[in-house]
């Protein structure tokens, strides 16, 4: 029968890597509550809408969710969209023989209520559960919604970044000479470009958007991972494995996807969470300066930027404060169980 001391050594160094992530609880933890958060801001519009999800009108159902109804077919007088936070639209509704189900937050990113009965900016209340902004807009709803776009936005960006990083450190680390040469002096000229600056020009050409966003910062968010891709790339350029590579044959492509790469990705996966944090942490400062994306679209930034502005409206600050430190104490703390996980000095 074996030891306790021969399991570990059959382990793949995959399976062994997963074990030492899964000793850090804090890691392991806050990597369930980061994905049931992403998870659940997935499904934003069935959670939080000013729209019913299903509605039972007269026998006849309706989706409003889907499809945008004239007022007249719940018995209104006009033909333009039902509001279904106005009374007399929630009485119709509410008559005997119909019914409707609503989302568990009744208010959307970008819902006016125009039936409160505090001025904007409002307090917390049984209706908008962490207040209204200075628009009248649902602050929970704009928190779920926003904290979707943050990480949707933190993964494209990451995603972008890893690729050019991956991309032009290995060419560097493998090819070394001439070509290495070439781009760090390129990279320390493009990494002296002011990017505020530009993003401050290009705000007053284009109009701000997430795409614009997206492209500017993946101009520069790939520099720093390149450095450790091409570290790892000239350290294993030289070692036997790929030696026997050539000398069987391989053309230089074949030898970087199939061994260098795979053996030269340890910092790449470490620093994902951090690069996440990074990228999500720059859309909120962008949208807080107010070079972001439209004050439409729900963001961390733009709730900040109203609490600095409605100083007495407390909720506002609070609550997104605490969704925006909340995110990147979760990702910091995913990425220093990755960095374990992938320390091979570890048991």
């Amino acid at each position: 029968m074996p030891s306790d001391t021969a399991l570990p050594e059959s382990l793949s160094p995959g399976r062994r890597a997963w074990l030492r992530f899964q000793a850090n609880r804090r890691g392991r933890i806050s990597l369930w509550i980061f994905l049931t958060l992403f998870v659940v801001s997935l499904f934003a519009e069935i959670l939080s809408n000013d729209r019913p999800i299903i509605v039972s009108y007269e026998k006849k159902f309706y989706f409003p969710l889907m499809v945008d109804y004239p007022e007249t077919t719940f018995g209104g007088d006009f033909a333009t969209p039902a509001d279904y936070l106005d009374p007399f639209i929630r009485s119709q509704l509410s008559a005997p023989g119909n019914w409707a189900i609503y989302p568990l937050n009744r208010y959307s990113f970008n819902t006016l209520n125009y039936f409160s009965q505090s001025p904007n900016p409002a307090a917390p209340s049984l209706d908008n559960w962490f207040g209204t902004d200075d628009r009248g807009r649902d602050v929970a709803a704009r928190l779920l919604y926003g904290f979707r776009v943050s990480v949707l936005f933190g993964l494209a960006l990451t995603a972008i970044g890893v690729v050019l990083g991956i991309f032009f450190g290995a060419l560097q680390g493998y090819f070394a000479g001439r070509i290495d040469l070439f781009f760090q002096r390129f990279i320390e000229v493009w990494g002296s470009v002011p990017e505020l600056y530009l993003l401050i020009i290009l705000a007053s050409i284009f109009e701000p958007g997430l795409l614009v966003l997206l492209v500017i910062l993946s101009l520069f968010g790939w520099m720093g991972l390149s450095d450790y891709v091409r570290a790892e790339f000239l350290r294993n350029r030289m070692l036997d494995y790929v030696m026997a590579a050539r000398a069987l044959g391989l053309s230089n492509l074949q030898i970087i996807w199939r061994h260098v790469l795979p053996n030269s990705l340890t910092p790449v996966i470490a620093f994902l969470p951090f690069r996440m944090t990074a990228s999500i942490l720059a859309l909120t400062s962008l949208d807080f300066l107010g070079l972001g994306v439209p004050t439409s679209t729900p963001s961390l930034g733009e709730l900040l930027a109203q609490g600095k502005d409605n100083l007495d409206a407390w909720w506002i600050t609070v609550t997104t404060f605490g969704v925006l430190v909340g995110t990147l104490l979760l990702l910091i703390f995913i990425g220093e169980a990755l960095r374990d996980a992938l320390d091979t000095r570890r048991g």
